[in-house]
Order: structure tokens, then C-alpha cells, then sequence
């Protein structure tokens, strides 16, 4: 019997200021144990943003982009995200959106949106730290950058001529 294909998500957020230009980006990957039967990318950016909304866009458009409900482990290294989805967002809906102090849920747009998208899902939460050599997550956090690229203001060239 040959062993079932496991869905993986990888998802990292970028911003080059925190508001600032922002990008996301994902990686969708079937898996047969090691080998790899199906890859997707994908990423997106704004203008002006913060570095948590982007790590919340990304899980969102991965969510999202996945044709029918499926049973998958999403690797993110924000644990912003990671907590919100895993502890807080119960209390959130049960209190109307709001936090325990009454405040209001910070990105309570896309908190929502991921709410939904997952709950097609049967999503395994995993958290990886950042910027510390995994693979997916590296090209994850490329693909973010990449995003933010087009939204990043263009450096003033240096002159050349220097006395």
C-alpha cells in the first residue's frame, strides 16, 4: 500500500518598517513522505502594512487557495499567529470580537477571515522558529520579501563621482 500524500503549508509575512511596505508569501507542498508530488507558491504585498497582518495574509491565502477541505499541517514562525489561532481566537468569538479587557481585537478583519478559511480545514498548527535555517520557511520568507519588492521605494543611487 503506498503511503498517503500529506498536505504541508509553510507561511511567512515580511515588512520593511512595522507600518511600513509589507509582503506574504506561501508554500503549498503534497507530500509522499520525503518526496515531494506537488508544490505551489504563493505570495502578495501592500503598500502600507504591518508585519502581523502579513503573517496573517499568508496563512489566510494558503487557506484560501486550497480547492476543497483538506487535513494539513501549517508551519508558520509567527507566533502571533500560532497563539492567536491556537488559544485566543476562541475567547474572541465568544466575547463578540472583543479581547478580556473589552479592547478591541487587533486585525479583527483578517482574524476573521482566518477563522473561516480554516474552519473548511482540519489544520495542524505547527510553529518553527524564523530566520534560524529551515528550509520551507527561508523560501517562504523570500517569497514575502518578494511581495513586498514592488511596494518598497526605490534607493537613490549613490553618486559616483566622490572627491
Amino acid at each position: 500500500m503506498p503511503t498517503p500524500v500529506q498536505l504541508y503549508v509553510f507561511t511567512d509575512g515580511a515588512c520593511s518598517g512595522n507600518p511600513g511596505p509589507g509582503g506574504w508569501g506561501a508554500i503549498l507542498s503534497a507530500r509522499r513522505g520525503e518526496e515531494v508530488v506537488r508544490e505551489r507558491e504563493l505570495s502578495g504585498g501592500e503598500a502600507l502594512t504591518t508585519n502581523n497582518r502579513m503573517e496573517l495574509l499568508a496563512a489566510i491565502s494558503a487557506l484560501e487557495a486550497l480547492d476543497r477541505p483538506s487535513a494539513l499541517t501549517l508551519i508558520t514562525d509567527s507566533v502571533y499567529v500560532r497563539d492567536g489561532v491556537t488559544k485566543w481566537i476562541f475567547s474572541w468569538r465568544r466575547n463578540g470580537w472583543r479581547k478580556s479587557d473589552g479592547g478591541a481585537v487587533k486585525n479583527e478583519d483578517l482574524w476573521r477571515r482566518l477563522d473561516a478559511a480554516a474552519a473548511r480545514h482540519k489544520v495542524v498548527w505547527e510553529w518553527v522558529k524564523g530566520h534560524a535555517g529551515h528550509p520551507e520557511n527561508e523560501r517562504a520568507d523570500g517569497l514575502a520579501r518578494a511581495g513586498m519588492a514592488p511596494f518598497k521605494p526605490a534607493k537613490a543611487e549613490a553618486s559616483l563621482s566622490r572627491p
